[in-house]
């Protein structure tokens, strides 16, 4: 992987550089694959890489409004987690119900030679209700959540970004993205549990 600097890079994209595009797209096609796999594990590779594509359309359009005011890879999470929840909505509202595709983690893409390889599920230590078995109903309660808090979980879970990170990203101070995350998290987990207690129950949730 080339050693040049993320701000030069883009300089370059910024130029119309073919071969710096390239570049930016080796760097980062990985990450923001694994990033929309952990928003939605029941995406199959193709979803998958039709969301990748979407984002660095989005990127390729959009990046002279990035101003460089937090780190490229977390502008470009912001924008595979609405490109995602955009394809979720897209693909339930074509069709409801039906199987779901087998991911297969570690086969390459044939035109980029690239995996998915998402990293382990396993639960963080302050948010136990981030877990591959309950990843569906999880993914149901942050669907149900205000924007706001949505966004944050999703850039502090699935896109392991840090406090400052974060702040840089929403343009909060650290001491506030600590204190909504710890709201938003508190709000999680009481739509979880109802929707946990319907699972076991039997009870379908309605708007699933």
């Amino acid at each position: 992987m080339s050693t040049e600097s993320e701000a030069s890079l883009l300089a370059r994209c910024r130029r119309g550089e073919a071969d710096a595009w390239d570049e930016l797209f080796d760097r980062h096609y990985a990450a923001a694959g694994r990033f929309v796999f952990q928003l939605a594990s029941d995406f199959s590779r193709e979803d998958v890489e039709e969301v990748c594509q979407e984002v660095f359309l989005a990127v390729i359009k959009n990046l002279n409004s990035f101003q460089g005011g937090s780190q490229f890879q977390t502008w470009l999470f912001r924008i595979a987690a609405n490109k995602a929840r955009d394809y979720r909505e897209a693909r339930h509202a074509a069709k409801r119900g039906g199987g779901q595709a087998t991911l297969s983690l570690n086969a390459e893409d044939a035109e980029t030679g690239l995996t998915i390889d998402p990293p382990s599920h396993a639960p963080t230590p302050d948010v136990d209700l981030l877990n591959v078995e309950n990843a569906g109903l999880v993914r149901l309660a942050l669907d149900q959540l205000e924007a706001p808090c949505r966004e944050i979980i999703e850039l502090r879970y699935f896109g392991d970004l840090s406090y400052e990170e974060i702040s840089a990203a929403l343009e909060l101070n650290a001491k506030t993205v600590s204190s909504r995350l710890s709201k938003c998290l508190d709000k999680l987990e009481a739509i979880a549990r109802k929707i946990f207690s319907r699972e076991k129950s039997g009870v379908i949730p309605s708007n699933l």
